[in-house]
């Protein structure tokens, strides 16, 4: 339990929306650091598909929680939650403002607010194997449809190959009548463990956006997106783990990488895989009371829209 309230500044929203760079001018505007808050790029060696800022981007900003762990073996959410705070609390000592940027919601929603499962919760073997005999004859995106009939903002927060997350949702659902999403907000702390504002990023006109992913896609495969995933596919990586497994920009490749259809396929399964992400991290942080908005195809300046933002919260 943090005791100290903390100031804390996060930028969040879609990929591709431009969070990385408002993150590192805003900490330079601020005297802060960077803090990643994506369940991603905290594995070593997955820095091209997980779009880790580069050191130019960094622009010599001090960046946090970027390749602290294996990809052979999964790093939680409540690993990360353990290990941000630790963080926090270093940057603040320092007289710094940390500047959380990413999309993984869940994280920054259990840094911020808490939360864990109750008794009501526990598990329901009987249904748990419903699910994933459902998940073995339909697949994993037949499965997560079904999730989001029953929990929508459940279904936005997990990925839908993350099976086993998507299974126990539907299982808590199932045995209670409840879903998860509920269970969770039921759970939280009343009052946020940090003094924190949350901005958020999003597109008025979402074909915007889906423009800047389909950029980034070619970008990635420029940057060698491609030899990256053979390294990983070779270190036995996405074997190991189911979490590094699920990974947007890697699991698209591996057709093209096992001879199974061309390049230009792949990279369009990346473009429409990386589209339903952020349509449903949207669907996540849109439904956030907590979240300050910028509508980036809106305004000249993101910068001086954020600063304004934090002078009327008198945050900083």
């Amino acid at each position: 339990m943090v005791t100290q309230k903390y100031p804390l500044l996060a930028v969040v929203g879609p990929t591709a929306s431009g969070k990385s760079g408002l993150a590192v001018e805003l900490a330079k505007a601020l005297g802060g650091e960077v803090v990643s808050c994506d369940s991603m790029q905290v594995y070593r060696g997955m820095d091209i598909g997980t779009a880790k800022p580069t050191p130019a981007e960094m622009q010599g900003v001090p960046h946090h929680l970027l390749g602290i762990a294996e990809p052979n073996a999964p790093f939680t959410c409540s690993d990360y939650v353990r290990v941000c705070r630790l963080v926090i609390a270093q940057i603040c000592s320092r007289g710094r403002l940390p500047v959380l940027c990413g999309g993984t919601g869940l994280y920054l929603e259990r840094l911020l607010f808490g939360g864990a499962e109750q008794e009501e919760t526990a598990p329901n073997p009987a249904l748990r194997q419903q699910w994933q005999d459902y998940a073995a004859v339909h697949g994993a995106h037949a499965l997560h449809e079904r999730l989001a009939e029953v929990d929508p903002e459940s279904a936005a927060a997990i990925h839908e190959n993350n099976i086993p997350r998507v299974v126990r949702a539907l299982e808590i659902y199932g045995s209670t009548g409840v879903p998860k999403s509920e269970w969770d907000r039921r759970t939280r702390l009343p009052e946020p463990e940090y003094r924190a504002l949350v901005i958020g990023l999003r597109f008025a006109d979402r074909q915007k956006l889906y423009a800047r992913i389909e950029a980034r896609v070619e970008q990635m495969l420029a940057q060698g997106l491609l030899e990256e995933t053979r390294q990983l596919l070779a270190r036995g990586v996405f074997a190991a783990n189911s979490t590094a497994a699920q990974a947007i920009a890697y699991k698209e490749l591996m057709g093209y990488l096992r001879g199974e259809e061309p390049l230009e396929s792949a990279a369009e399964r990346l473009c429409r895989s990386t589209r339903r992400y952020a349509k449903r991290q949207m669907t996540w942080f849109s439904a956030k009371p907590y979240v300050r908005w910028i509508t980036v195809d809106e305004t000249d300046d993101p910068l001086r829209e954020a600063l304004d933002l934090i002078g009327q919260e008198r945050f900083a």
